[in-house]
């Protein structure tokens, strides 16, 4: 599910989204703060910072919105070092391993039907 069919999702559930992404750290970070001045959540996907980033994880921490970590993949699936997230004990919630649905769950998680 790419950014247009989420979008057209979130409609349905007469909510907005805002789809962001960066490969850069301090890009997510800033995201994930100025979030909180217009979102009521965010649906995030920290790819491979998930197991390294303890900058993202005090982000998360310190904002006061929820949070819902994704991944594409089964992470616990993969390789070992893969299973441990920095991120998933500061959030509300963490999916895995349900392709581009899994941003779809995220969503459905955030705004609770």
């Amino acid at each position: 599910m790419g950014g247009t069919q989420l979008t057209e999702k979130a409609l349905e559930f007469g909510v907005e989204i805002t789809c962001q992404q960066s490969n850069h750290e301090g890009v997510l970070i800033d995201a994930l703060q100025d979030a909180q001045s217009w979102a009521n959540g965010v649906v995030f996907n920290p790819g491979g910072y998930t197991h390294t980033s303890v900058a993202l994880r005090d982000t998360v921490a310190a904002i006061e919105i929820p949070v819902i970590e994704v991944h594409i993949s089964n992470v616990n699936a993969r390789e070992d070092f893969r299973s441990k997230s920095l991120i998933s004990p500061v959030c509300k919630g963490q999916i895995v391993g349900f392709g581009w649905h899994s941003y779809f769950l995220g969503l459905r998680a955030l705004i609770g039907d």
